[in-house]
């Protein structure tokens, strides 16, 4: 009798849902588990706060240019491929940041350690490989509700190894998840490119009519905007509680939890309605429901009924509503031109997170001493009326071209 080949043996079935989640969630956790541990690096490694506080900005600003570099390289080459190299690369530099000597040796690894944003890129635009818009969609929202839980509980997870075993743990732990996601993808995740896969001359001869595409801009603005509301929150929602509601440090943490329990129950929503009620529409549902959170912490500020609770609690409605509008913005992106998702994806992840950045950057300036948290709420206010106004114009867009 003939034995089936082992699955890993086999490169080219697609990967289960949970190899995905787990990927992308790497990709997440690299990028926060270490915060609480800032400080103590910095007298580790005998510099000043700010300079430390650069391993957070250069590995931003390095991972959204790699995003849309990473897509283009996955379209021509295959995920699979691009996948593995990044995860090894993404190993070697962790090691690196274990070993470093002094700070400028710390700051080039954890540079390097940006290559995992092919994580993130990569999952969606696998999912778009393997399931059509509808159904991208819906698995998108999986994808992002599991992961969606790393933000809420790795700097938890770094401030409890660096109390026990010091800052080097976050990366141990980095490494020790490394390896095993890495092990699963070598056995899990099969190549999902289309075989007939463009050169790069090619790609640049396509690149016109993904970038000339008002349906594309209108996806990729409306993500932009809904998750610049949340990084504008995230910049300024530190000030509010510590400076307008006078909170603590650990009080202000448990609030943001809120927020993320939002976003998980949106994500679910996502996940279990996308396909029928449409991408478009879901986008919009989303953007109705974080402009009416918003819209209420506006009026009970207004009314002088504002609080710590009325705040933090209003934006689990932000939470649910960026939730089930940035799963199907992505699988939008996507859609435009399928032959070309992870170029769309790459390029997408850049303009969220440069875009989130500069909107995080702005809370910060237009929160000051003595100022109250209107100045976030009216900023927050305009990101979602601007998504909701981006999705609005690809809802015309595609009637016009009688897409549904």
């Amino acid at each position: 009798m003939t034995l089936p080949a082992p699955r890993f043996l086999d490169p080219t079935t697609p990967p289960k849902i949970v190899t995905l989640t787990l990927l992308a969630g790497l990709s997440a956790l690299t990028m926060n588990i270490f915060l609480p541990s800032l400080p103590g690096m910095a007298a580790w490694f005998g510099t000043s706060y700010g300079l430390m506080q650069l391993s957070v900005a250069l590995y931003l600003a390095l991972s959204a240019g790699l995003q849309v570099v990473i897509g283009p390289i996955s379209d021509r080459f295959g995920r699979r491929v691009v996948v593995m190299g990044a995860l090894v690369l993404f190993l070697l530099a962790t090691v690196g940041t274990l070993v470093a000597s002094n700070i400028t040796v710390f700051l080039v690894f954890r540079m390097a350690q940006a290559v995992i944003a092919a994580a993130m890129v990569l999952s969606r635009a696998i999912v778009r490989d393997m399931v059509s818009d509808a159904e991208a969609a819906s698995m998108i929202g999986y994808v992002t509700m599991g992961m969606s839980v790393v933000p809420m509980v790795g700097p938890a997870i770094g401030g409890v190894l660096d109390e026990w075993f010091g800052w080097q743990a976050n990366f141990a732990l980095l490494l020790v998840l490394g390896v095993a996601v890495t092990a699963l993808c070598w056995r899990d995740l099969g190549e999902t490119a289309p075989e007939s896969r463009p050169g790069f001359v090619d790609q640049f001869r396509q690149y016109p009519h993904l970038l000339s595409s008002q349906r594309f801009w209108g996806y990729c603005l409306s993500a932009a905007f809904a998750s610049g509301c949340f990084f504008a929150y995230l910049g300024g929602a530190p000030f509010v509680g510590n400076q307008v509601f006078r909170l603590g440090s650990s009080e202000v943490g448990m609030l943001f939890a809120l927020t993320a329990a939002g976003y998980v129950m949106g994500n679910f929503i996502a996940a279990r309605y996308s396909m029928r009620v449409g991408m478009n529409r879901m986008v919009l549902a989303g953007n109705l429901v974080t402009t009416v959170g918003v819209l209420m912490q506006a009026g009970l500020t207004l009314a002088g009924l504002s609080s710590a609770l009325v705040f933090f609690g209003l934006t689990s409605f932000m939470g649910i509503g960026n939730g089930m509008a940035l799963p199907n913005a992505s699988a939008g992106i996507l859609s435009v031109r399928p032959e070309l998702a992870g170029t769309a994806s790459g390029l997408g992840g850049a303009i969220n997170i440069g875009g989130g950045a500069a909107l995080a950057a702005l809370a910060g300036a237009l929160l000051t001493e003595g100022s109250s948290e209107m100045p976030l709420v009216l900023l927050m206010l305009a990101c979602s009326l601007a998504s909701m106004a981006s999705i609005l114009w690809v809802m015309q867009r595609a009637r016009a071209i009688g897409l549904s």
